[in-house]
Formats: C-alpha cells, structure tokens, sequence
C-alpha cells in the first residue's frame, strides 16, 4: 500500500533524513533545484534518478559517519577487502532496499509524475569489475554490512569499465564502457586524502641514526592515489561500511613553465601519465606496455590501502604499525593483491624501521589469501626484469623472503631439491618469473579456497607443496551470493510469494527457505510458484526481444548459460546440443520435442580468439535457427549482448535450466550456479567447483549430472587423448560437426570457424569431445523431466527451499569466524 503525500511534507520532517514519502518527494525537488540546478522544462527521467540518488545518500550519510565513528571509539578490528574488482551494479535499487524505503521512494515518485522503473533504469552501473570475483566481492560488502562487522572495500576506481560488448554480424565487438559520463552519486571524493605511489628508480643503502642499515627507495616518478569513498549499506541495521577506491592523480597537474613558453602537451603530461594508471579496467596485457600497466595498477591499489589503514590505525586509533594483526585483517581477493606482501614489508621495515622479524610477524597475521583459479595461466607471474625495473625496492624484499623461506623449506624437507626449485617465489624454467600466488601463500596466515572441490585440489595439485608444509593454514570457504539482490531485488514476484507463504526473515537467513519443503508437492502453491516463474519469463522475454529481435515463449523451457566466455566453461558443447537437436528435426521435421529456448550471454577477453569464435558461432547458429520455419516452432536461440548485473537481475528468475558445464576440475566455484539454484533452476552439470555442493543440497534427483569427473579427467589426459577416435566413433557428433565445418551456418563459408573445428577433433583441451555423448543423453533426460509439469516444478521448488548454504551471509560469517576474528558491532540508530 503506498503511503500518502502530504502537499508540502510534514514541518516536523527533516527532508535528508526522514524514511516518509512525503519527504523523499521533497528531497527530490530540493536536489533538481539546488544540486542540479534544472529548471522544470528540462527534466528528464535521468534527473529524477540522479536527485533521488542524492536523496538516498543523505538518507545514509548519518549512519555512514556513525559507523565509522563506532569502529573508532570502540577500537574494533576491521576486515579490510583488497580485490581488484567490485562489480557493485546499480547502487539505487539495492539501497532502497535495504534501507526498506521501496515504497516512499515508488510513491514520491508517482507524486512527481515518474515511473519508478523507468527512473531506476537510468542508472548507469558501475565499470568496476568484470565477471564472478568482482561480483562475489561485491555480494560480500553487502553481507559483511547486513551482518554488522566493521569492513572496508579495498579498490581501484576505474574512469573507463573493460568494455561494453556489441554484437556486429555475430561478432563481439568492443565499445568504451564511459560509466562516469553522467557522473557518480553515490560517491565522495576527499582530495586532501592521498598517497603517494613511487614508480621504478633504484635504491640506496645508508645508516639510520642508530646505525642500522636501511634501504631508501629513491623513484624515477611519484603519482598520488586520491580517495574516493562509496557507502555500503546493510539490509534492515544502521551499519553503513565504505568502499574505498583510489583514483591516480599527477602529484603537479601542470607544468607551468612548460605551459607558459606554449609546451602545451608537456604541460599536462604528467597529469596525463598519472592518470592511466586507473583509467580502464584490464588493458590489453598482450602487448608489454598494457603487463606494465596491470602491474602498475595492483601496486598502485594496494599501497594506497596499506597506507590508509596504517593511517587509520596510528593517527585515528592511536596504535602502532606492530598492533596491525589485531586491529585489521586484510584478505587478498585473488592474486591481484599479492604484491601487498612485500609492501606490508616494505611499510614496516623502511618506513616505521621495525626489524625484519617483526615485521614478517605483523605481515602474516595480517594477511589471508583466497586463491580462485587452478588454471595455470591465471596464477599471476611476472617478469623479473620487469618487475626489478619498476618496483626495485620489492624485488630486492621478494629474494629475501625467498631466501628465508626456502631456508625453512630445505630444514623441514632436506636433501629435497626439486621442492625447494617447486616452491621458490623465482620461477626458473624458462624466463625468471615472479610466482604471485607463492608470495601470497607465504606471505599470509590463512589461504583459502572458494568450493569444497576446489579447495581439495588445491591441497592436491597447484598449492600441495605448501599445504604438506603448512596444512594448518589451508581451509574452504564455499562461495555466496546476497539474496537481497538476487532474490529480493531481482524476483519481487517470488519475494512477494515467500514472505506471503513464510514470512519475511528469509532475507537474512536464507536457511528459513527449507520451510518450502513441504509445499513441494502442493497443487495450489505449485501453481502461484510456476505464475511467478512465467511472470519472469515474460519480462525476460521482452528484453531480449528489444535487444536482439528474438521472440520467446514464455510457456517454452528457458534453457539458460550465461558467464564469460570461455573455453573451460564450454559454451561451445552446449552449441552442440543445439545442432543436434536442430539435425534430428530437419532429418524428422515430425520429431516430438519440448519446445526450448536457449539463451547466452557473456563476454569475451578481447584478445581471446577462440572465444570469439564461440561467439560467433552462437549467433550463427542462432541465425540459421531462428529463420527456420521448420525448427523454429520448437528451437529458438539468443545471444544477450554486455551481460552485466543488470541484465543478471532479469536472467537469473527467468531460467528454468541453468547450464553449468565446466569441464571437471576447472571451475574453482561459481557463483551463477548459485543464483540461479536461489531462483528455483534446476541444474545441468558437471561435478566441479560448487555444482557438487549444489547437488548435495538440493539432491540427486534434483540435478542433472553428466560428464567425467575429477579423476576421470585426469585419467582420461594421462592415457593420451585423442578427441578424433571419439568423433570417428559417434556418428551424431560426425555430423554435427561436419554441418559447421561445411558451412550451414556460415552461409556455405568453410573457413570461417576452421580454427574451432581443428581445436575440437585434434586438440579438445577441455574435452568437449569426451563428454559430448553423456551431455546429450543427459539433455534427453532434461526434455523428459520438462513433460511433467507437477513433478518439473517440485524439483524446482526444493532447488529454492535447499539453496541456503550459498548465501554470501554464511560465507562471510564462515571468513569472520574462522579466519579474520572479526565480531558484530552493532550501530546505534
């Protein structure tokens, strides 16, 4: 029921603070008039969004300061998040709900003669993460503030996103992702609040006053990080955390004697230099200035942050540098932040002169590490030439810890060479090469992996030297997702449907879910549960209608993968069930299917071919499929361009099957299988990262497993894989691949996806060919299932009602715990 608006506001109102209708509306005007300065004639849908904005911000400012203000007083240990990525999506929806004004805000609006949605809409999200790591930073922010623990976000605070994705012919083609066009809201910069960031030179040995030698870092060139601070609110508490991001800055902007004798470009060229360190997310690191760049980027991030707390810890705290372990824990998201060790060190040693022990004591316990990938090629390294040009200083502190550490490794392990040449923070073989991942491992207390599976691999494969060193700091941290967004903010119908049928605390327990259980087998609540889920179809359906022209059946499957490209995650497989299906109709245009559509979205890296090409396939395909009348009454296919949060938050309650078909082992977790299980999608996949623990909760019966698993993979590489016999010997897969390489999607172009073609029958590095035949008998049983509606939607249903292990709240509680030691701490209202 909206509430009411009173013509002029209550007097006794306070306009930026008060949660009434009545006020917001006020609000909004004061913002159009005083912070926008726009006369009536020109607003906009953009304006009202922005003064709303504005309006929301003042309405969390009191409890921003107050929390901040509590964590000082009281002395309180602080998580402090380092992660290169935060893909917050649109701050105005997530905000209005958890400060649970939806309603005011919904009805000020309609007073002011505005849309709600259309005003939410206007919100351009935010350039500042890529995939599943800035996303799950992003979902812990938000339980870290719901559950009241003191935390701050540790980021870069990018001018420019990765990229907006455009599909042209069927190719992904790259546009400038400009997010702060319109300007940010929601953020506020403190210029006075900076540091400095040194860059390349050399080092110079002298004696203190005590006559210690020290090492003083004398830089070819210094830029300054500036401070910009964005509130992180939490659902239904006062708390409001921050997440810091830095944004570089030239230390002199202009040159004025360059400026004054008509230099114009010298002027400005430090300033210009300075300022690319932060201006685009993930350059191209191909070529060898964009490798500089990226390192540029995580030395600049994490030095500004180490700088800051140990700013907050002795001039606001009153503490030393040597309290650090018990005033802040900073966990490293990912390899990104891993050069933190050395400039932890870096801080203390020559800076606050404790000595080397000490401050090797401070640093561990400080840090914890969360590794997300087994993937060799994303386990960071750098160059040591590289690295010895621009940050000598590191370097030098890098071999020292390596000397140390494998001093202890030759002690605990002698006479065993070949580990001390395995665990060396150098990597030798071939160009020297930093390890990054090894420097975080030994630089941190406690490392982490992010799904039971994956944990247990890492023990077993990529981290197995350190863990039979140290098997007291490895532990699992499943990942998680919020259900405030996911579920609250991105499905109203079901949210409407649950708190109706079990009250409304699920939102900060998800567990309470479970109490759906016996409603499974319900007619009637089966039926309001699939009125939802068509609902969502439909509103899904409109979009990918205006964004790509492809018509869809609500009343058809929504068979859904969407993630970014790549080859591990095998979209292409899951192309090859869809020319199957569309081979056997055109073989038997009378051939009795459910009628399914499959949609995809996700982006590709812009230097990654064969994404690309998997890409392009999908959209051809999708072409060829969508044209034919034949096929076209049962297969539909769509490709949704730049998928983001805000198109995730349409996608994910609409799907009916969630395709989850990593190859086993490559997957470190997932966190779109988890929004899409809280949906109420039924899953298809392989037994990797957190789909094991999905099907665990949900049950067997409830999942559709197919493929090899761990073991069998590994089994499979061993014995010598050769992915043509598998296509010699099933005759389906022949012609599925033969309709591609003969150019039925191409328009008769046989070249065209050649290089897929070759990949798949003579290399298959992700064993697309092995688990091709065990997928498609799989998919047959997915159609099966679908014909029974009663039964399609209790398996649906109990998806939901067992999802409670993945909210981002038990994992962070599950961090806070067992890892940082880091309490609750309520704030007062």
């Amino acid at each position: 029921m909206s509430e009411s608006i009173p013509a002029d506001g209550q007097a006794d109102e306070d306009i930026r603070t008060s949660m009434s209708a009545g006020a917001l509306r006020k609000a909004v005007e004061d913002h159009l008039r005083y912070s926008l300065g726009r006369p009536a004639a020109l607003l906009e849908p953009q304006h009202y969004y922005h003064a709303l904005a504005l309006a929301v911000r003042d309405r969390m400012q009191q409890r921003w300061i107050d929390t901040t203000q509590t964590y000082l007083e009281l002395g309180q240990k602080v998580v402090c998040y380092l992660s290169a990525e935060f893909l917050m999506g649109p701050h105005l929806g997530s905000n209005l709900l958890n400060l649970q004004i939806e309603e005011q805000a919904r009805a000020a609006l309609a007073a002011l003669g505005q849309d709600f949605d259309t005003v939410l809409a206007c919100e351009q999200e935010p350039g500042l993460g890529n995939g599943g790591l800035g996303r799950l930073a992003a979902c812990y922010l938000d339980s870290l503030a719901t559950l009241e623990r003191p935390a701050i976000g540790y980021g870069i605070r990018y001018e420019f996103g990765i990229f907006d994705q455009e599909i042209h012919d069927g190719w992904q083609v790259e546009t400038t992702d400009n997010w702060l066009a319109d300007g940010n809201p929601w953020e506020i910069v403190k210029p006075e609040l900076n540091y400095r960031v040194n860059w390349g030179g050399h080092t110079e040995r002298y004696r203190d006053d005590n006559g210690h030698e020290r090492v003083r870092w004398i830089p070819e060139r210094v830029v300054k990080g500036v401070y910009y601070g964005t509130p992180i609110q939490g659902y239904g508490v006062n708390t409001c955390n921050t997440l810091t991001l830095w944004s570089a800055s030239a230390v002199k902007a202009l040159a004025l004697d360059a400026f004054n004798a008509g230099d114009y470009y010298r002027a400005v060229e430090d300033q210009v230099v300075s300022e690319n360190i932060t201006k685009v997310l993930y350059p191209n690191d191909e070529p060898e200035v964009g490798k500089q760049l990226r390192l540029a980027q995580q030395y600049f991030f994490v030095t500004c942050s180490l700088q800051d707390m140990l700013h907050l810890l002795e001039d606001f705290a009153g503490c030393s540098a040597r309290d650090l372990p018990d005033r802040v824990a900073i966990q490293l998201n990912d390899t990104h932040p891993s050069i933190a060790v050395a400039e932890l060190m870096r801080l203390l040693v020559d800076e606050r002169e404790l000595g080397w022990d000490e401050a090797w004591r401070v640093t561990v316990a400080t840090l914890g590490y969360t590794n997300h990938t087994l993937l060799p090629e994303a386990l960071e390294t750098w160059s040591l030439s590289m690295f010895a040009r621009f940050l000598p200083r590191h370097l030098e502190i890098i071999y020292e810890i390596n000397r140390r550490f494998l001093d202890e490794v030759r002690a605990r392990f002698p006479g065993d060479e070949d580990r001390v040449r395995r665990m060396s923070l150098i990597g030798e073989d071939g160009e020297k090469r930093i390890r990054m991942a090894h420097l975080a491992t030994v630089g941190s207390h406690a490392i982490n992996g992010v799904a039971a599976l994956h944990s247990d691999l890492l023990k077993s494969t990529v981290l197995k030297d350190f863990y039979e060193m140290w098997p007291n700091r490895f532990s699992n941290k499943t990942n998680g997702v919020t259900p405030r967004r996911f579920l609250g903010l991105s499905n109203p119908g079901l949210r409407a449907l649950l708190d109706d049928t079990i009250g409304e605390g699920w939102m900060v327990d998800l567990e309470r879910l479970r109490a759906l259980e016996p409603l499974a087998d319900d007619p009637a609540f089966q039926k309001r549960w699939r009125a939802v889920k068509r609902a969502n179809k439909a509103r899904l359906a409109g979009y990918v209608a205006s964004t790509t022209g492809v018509d869809l059946d609500p009343d058809w499957m929504f068979d859904i993968q969407v993630k970014r490209i790549h080859e591990y995650k095998r979209q292409h497989l899951n192309v090859l069930h869809i020319i199957s299906l569309y081979n056997r109709i055109k073989k038997n245009p009378d051939l009795d299917i459910p009628p399914r559509a499959f949609i995809f979205g996700g982006k590709s890296a812009p230097g990654y071919a064969m994404a690309k090409l998997i890409i392009k396939l999908i959209n051809a395909v999708a072409e060829t499929v969508n044209t034919d009348p034949e096929v076209n009454n049962r297969l539909r296919v769509a490709f949704v361009p730049n998928f983001n949060v805000q198109s995730a938050e349409l996608i994910y309650p609409a799907a009916d099957l969630s395709e989850q078909i990593s190859t086993a082992g490559k997957e470190a977790s997932g966190t779109g299988n988890m929004k899409f299980m809280i949906n109420g999608a039924l899953t298809i996949g392989t037994l990797d990262g957190a789909n094991v623990e999905i099907r665990e909760e949900a049950g067997e019966e409830n999942f559709f497993l197919f493929g090899l698993t761990v073991p069998d993979v590994q089994r499979v590489v061993s014995g010598g894989y050769h992915p043509s016999r598998v296509v010699e010997g099933n005759k389906e897969l022949r012609e599925v691949l033969g309709l591609i390489a003969d150019g039925r999607f191409s328009d008769g172009d046989t070249e065209v996806f050649r290089d897929l073609i070759d990949n798949l029958t003579h290399q298959d590095p992700f064993l697309v060919m092995a688990d091709y035949a065990d997928y498609i008998t799989c998919q047959t049983q997915v159609s099966d299932a679908w014909r029974d509606t009663g039964s399609w939607t209790r398996k649906s249903i109990l998806n939901s009602a067992r999802s409670g292990k993945f909210s981002s709240d038990r994992a962070i509680a599950e961090y806070c715990d067992d890892i940082w030691d880091v309490g609750a701490v309520p704030i007062k209202g």
